[in-house]
């Protein structure tokens, strides 16, 4: 089939709510993606961060065929090995004590799972977030997301109870958190608000305020979890622990899969009928969830990320250019804001086979796999400094 085709057959039977770029991709290899006709390009997005070993790894496509030729899905209303696995699994990579996991599908989902745990264990009613923040679509994410352009025309959907601070701003956070806040819900990155960060000290007073006024502290993960920024978690860049993590995207290594973590103590006031999902935990994303974390962990990639995106960033950082306003992110989320031509340049990548993302506005977002090899940064580099010079 040719992308003509697809392109009409799309039309005519799909939702018109992505703006597609006119590319479809036939199958991947580590870094690259082949399209239809068999042009490779160079992905440095991932699929907005979700595969970060790469595509087609040997060893999580073996485990996930064995397991969809065994089992692919059974009620929560049983026990679950694999669930319980993977659950180990998460386990071993976050802090001491967030030893309890509730699998769901989505990231999204994960960040509702994440409130509705906080506001049953507290008895509270508000949510804070960031502004220029991103949770989800879905409806309690969509209100916990602080940028009015996803909200508009779906006020209707949006409770009341949330309300937004300034991102970085410890003072706006100490004058917002009260004896009504059930938690604060916060990125250690802002990803789809154009990669941006925020200081160890604004992380440090969200914990400390929450815990002195009976609050809980909610960690997006979503785009910053399983290595993404040079640490298994991005709040681990910071030496913050949370009382609840929300993860997705890369946990599965390219399956829909998300997750909520928190203690025993919190997780208990989630008793049966409280939460629950049909698809969520299958044996097969399972499976997933573990093949991800045994090949991050084997091959090394959590430091890899950390190395070839301080490799990536120093190199960008040295290019010569008035275009360039800045370079922030860390481990393999970079973002390099523009002052004009990010969307020519990402054209300018895909006629060059390079895939790139751009965001809030004139924000280049890197998230590549994190197998990424410093050539493979070269390659980007090399193509930005030909742009721009």
């Amino acid at each position: 089939m040719k992308i003509d085709e697809v392109k009409e057959k799309g039309s005519k039977y799909l939702f018109q709510n992505y703006g597609r770029i006119d590319l479809c991709f036939d199958h991947g290899e580590g870094m690259y993606l082949y399209d239809l006709d068999g042009r490779k390009y160079l992905d440095l997005v991932a699929g907005i961060a979700v595969n970060s070993i790469g595509y087609s790894h040997p060893k999580w496509v073996n485990a996930i065929q064995k397991k969809a030729s065994e089992l692919v899905h059974v009620s929560n209303l049983y026990q679950v090995k694999e669930q319980a696995d993977a659950a180990e699994a998460i386990a071993s990579i976050t802090p001491k004590g967030l030893d309890h996991t509730l699998f769901v599908n989505s990231g999204a989902e994960a960040n509702e799972g994440s409130m509705k745990v906080a506001v049953r264990y507290t008895g509270k009613r508000k949510i804070l977030s960031a502004l220029n923040s991103f949770h989800g679509r879905t409806a309690g994410a969509l209100g916990a997301t602080g940028q009015t352009k996803y909200q508009d025309t779906f006020q209707t959907l949006i409770s009341d109870c949330f309300d937004y601070f300034d991102y970085d701003s410890c003072e706006s956070v100490k004058s917002m958190v009260d004896k009504d806040t059930a938690a604060v819900i916060v990125e250690p990155i802002q990803g789809e608000g154009g990669v941006r960060t925020a200081s160890a000290e604004f992380f440090k007073t969200v914990r400390d305020v929450c815990t002195d006024r009976g609050a809980l502290m909610i960690v997006d993960e979503v785009q910053t979890g399983m290595g993404r920024t040079g640490r298994w978690l991005g709040i681990d860049n910071f030496n913050v622990v949370p009382d609840i993590i929300s993860l997705a995207k890369a946990l599965g290594g390219g399956v829909p899969v998300g997750a909520v973590v928190t203690t025993d103590e919190i997780s208990s006031v989630m008793t049966p009928g409280t939460h629950g999902t049909t698809f969520g935990g299958t044996p097969l994303v399972c499976t997933a969830v573990s093949a991800t974390i045994d090949v991050m962990k084997e091959e090394d990639l959590v430091q890899n990320s950390h190395d070839v995106g301080k490799y990536l960033k120093d190199r960008v950082s040295k290019i010569d250019s008035d275009e360039i306003v800045d370079v922030r992110g860390y481990g393999l989320m970079i973002g390099i804001e523009m002052r004009s031509k990010a969307s020519d340049f990402q054209k300018y990548c895909r006629d060059n086979g390079i895939l790139i993302n751009v965001c809030h506005g004139n924000t280049v977002r890197l998230i590549p796999p994190l197998i990424m090899k410093t050539s493979d940064a070269d390659i980007f580099v090399e193509s930005l400094d030909r742009f721009l010079n």
